[in-house]
């Protein structure tokens, strides 16, 4: 893993001052040893659970008051007698209240002080005890907060960045909502990591891009890194609403009332036509890639139909060409944490990845490979680095093949064209279970058996060229192993997850907050082949990103797809497949006509990021298996169909 400057800073003033360290951190090491591991060596039942309202600076309910957002905090009560401070683990959520965190939906209580009783999810069980504070942060407009939710804009970034100034000295925090004593975080070092799931992590992700003074770490789960890709697919529709719809679904009845001024500008700065405004630009975190100062732990699932994989592949991407320290670990789930997919492994490496990144120890970690990838259900490997420095971009052609819509796929451009009719009714699942029939809502291209493995890494893109029979169209591209598995079942309502009904416990508990949490196992399905990457597109914004124009019938028009990072092995005896079709039924919403469209083959193709390059693909290409065709082909089963998908980027 690349180490950035301050990692080599740190590990200077650990060998030279080693002494001064474990004085300000915790540690009960001995003297003659620098520590490498934090131990839960204070107190979870006598921590002190505190409220702080931090001002952000701005007046987002427009009530002639800076809006204060509710901080709570529960942190260790030896370091601060004994005169040492602290990191902090941050997690800010507008879910705290309305919706609740984690597979058990667990909300904040409080006691009558109104100091926190419960906080959800494991991070304060754990880490308090081993010397960190974990602070929960209601974003703006969300349960004890004021101001207004405005869906990742300025104002939910900035209630939390607005905490980590307040931690580092730079933000007034008050003992109460609307009083005037002063409260001033003493008992911290200022070192801050965010995490979070979801919208959670979506917020560390932008503060991260604010460059903020004191984040020194942030671990984004699932999260979005721009949020037009949340409710657009260049152009193409995701849901059937935009974010106002999130914005009221997470308010408190207070906000709600005072902030339809607020609903009002989301509604104007997000239309439906899916075109690119400036309130999209500024919900886009990885155009600011360059500011983020923080070390980066992705976790995400390559199966995410929520918040879908193309939203850690740009961020990755936009990371790299930065140089910022970043992990990464991918599942085979969908929108699912690693804390029911891989607890106690995830337990271990975010508490060395915080004691590293928080604490400065020198455990290893950064010395490890730097991606995690669920090869298997509950079969993991690792990557040295991620994509593999092998890794290269390989255009693949598509051509005619003996049946309509049954075409071949490989390195040499092919002439001939493909017709499809757009039908909503079908999914993905639909065409690639008939991939070997000519059916007339898709166009697919297969290779031959694979006489070698094939490891996609990275995201693809493929580039149609296509002639609408009427004035409006959306594409559907999918990259398919054909081929039997046994995979995560995705596409079941727990999205690869079976949760059972006993518990296992990770740090010490209270009466009104245990550590103990329900266990799960993986529920796998057994399948005749895998969609592994996706991309949609409006082909009215052939011209430009983010704009819209309508078609002219019979005219051909040329456009890219992004398609969604994964890191995907397609074995030997396998077969890789291209598929484009129109609507994809429950993950993008259908054009208001019916075309259908002819693709120019001879300008069409699919530049896949294999592991080994084009070298890779010839080799398992040329030489082919034997295979008896049969007269008709059989249907391929899979995952059931895709779900109409959450407006919501994951309370859960």
């Amino acid at each position: 893993m690349p180490k950035r400057t301050r990692l080599t800073a740190w590990r200077t003033l650990a060998t030279a001052a080693t002494a001064a360290l474990m004085a300000a951190l915790l540690t009960p090491a001995v003297a003659h040893s620098a520590p490498r591991e934090s131990r839960p060596v204070y107190s979870y039942d006598n921590a002190i659970r505190e409220a702080v309202w931090v001002d952000t600076g701005l007046d987002g309910d427009s009530d002639g008051k800076t809006d204060r957002v509710a901080v709570d905090i529960v942190r260790p009560r030896e370091p601060a007698a004994q005169g040492r401070r602290i990191p902090v683990i941050m997690d800010a959520s507008p879910y705290y209240s309305c919706c609740g965190r984690g597979n058990e939906s667990q909300r904040k209580t409080y006691d009558a002080s109104g100091n926190v009783v419960q906080m959800p999810l494991f991070y304060d069980n754990y880490f308090v005890p081993r010397g960190y504070a974990f602070v929960g942060v209601d974003l703006a407009g969300t349960n004890r907060s004021d101001g207004c939710v405005d869906v990742g804009g300025r104002s939910d970034i900035q209630s939390a960045k607005a905490v980590v100034d307040w931690l580092n000295g730079r933000a007034k925090g008050y003992t109460s909502r609307t009083g005037t004593d002063r409260a001033k975080a003493t008992w911290t070092n200022g070192r801050t990591g965010m995490i979070g799931k979801s919208y959670d992590g979506t917020i560390a992700n932008g503060v991260a891009a604010t460059g903020v003074k004191g984040l020194r770490t942030i671990v984004p789960i699932s999260a979005i890194s721009s949020w037009y890709d949340y409710y657009f697919a260049q152009g193409a529709p995701l849901y059937d609403s935009g974010p106002e719809w999130l914005s009221d679904y997470v308010e408190s009845p207070a906000a709600r009332a005072k902030c339809a001024a607020v609903q009002q500008k989301i509604v104007d700065g997000a239309p439906r036509s899916g075109d690119w405004t400036s309130f999209w630009t500024e919900r886009d975190y990885a155009k600011d890639a360059r500011k983020v100062r923080a070390s980066v732990f992705v976790i995400h699932g390559r199966q995410d139909l929520n918040v879908r994989p193309k939203h850690f592949g740009q961020w990755w991407d936009a990371l790299a060409k930065r140089g910022v320290e970043r992990k990464i670990w991918l599942s085979q789930t969908g929108h699912v944490d690693p804390f029911d997919f891989r607890r106690a492994a995830w337990a271990n490496t975010l508490h060395r990845w915080f004691d590293h990144e928080l604490l400065g120890y020198d455990n290893g970690i950064d010395d490890e490979p730097m991606a995690d990838i669920e090869r298997h259900p509950d079969q993991w490997v690792t990557s040295a680095v991620w994509p593999p420095r092998t890794t290269h971009p390989v255009s693949l052609r598509p051509g005619t093949g003996a049946q309509p819509g049954v075409g071949t796929l490989g390195l040499r451009k092919q002439s001939g064209t493909a017709t499809f009719t757009d039908d909503p009714s079908l999914s993905e699942t639909d065409w690639s279970a008939q991939i070997d029939r000519p059916t007339p809502a898709k166009a697919g291209f297969i290779t031959k058996p694979l006489t070698e493995a094939l490891r996609v890494s990275g995201s693809s893109i493929v580039t149609v060229t296509a002639t609408p029979s009427t004035s409006t169209a959306h594409l559907t591209a999918v990259l398919v192993d054909l081929g039997p598995d046994t995979i995560r079942d995705y596409a079941d309502a727990a999205e690869g997850i079976t949760t059972l009904t006993d518990r296992t416990c990770w740090g010490p508990s209270t009466t009104g907050d245990s550590s103990c949490f329900r266990s799960t196992r993986a529920k796998t399905t057994a399948v005749d082949y895998t969609i592994f990457s996706r991309g949609w597109a409006d082909l009215g914004n052939h011209a430009a990103a983010g704009k819209g124009f309508p078609l002219t019938p019979g005219k051909p028009y040329r456009i890219t797809l992004a398609l969604h990072a994964s890191d995907h092995v397609v074995p030997a005896g396998h077969r890789l497949a291209l598929i484009v079709a129109g609507t994809d039924k429950d993950l993008i919403d259908p054009p208001s006509s019916t075309p259908t469209l002819t693709l120019d083959l001879s300008r069409t193709s699919a530049r896949v990021p294999l592991v080994g390059g084009t070298t890779a693909f010839a080799r398992a290409t040329t030489a082919t298996v034997a295979t008896t065709p049969t007269p008709t082909p059989p249907l391929l089963d899979g995952v059931q169909a895709p779900r109409t998908t959450h407006r919501v980027p994951g309370p859960a």
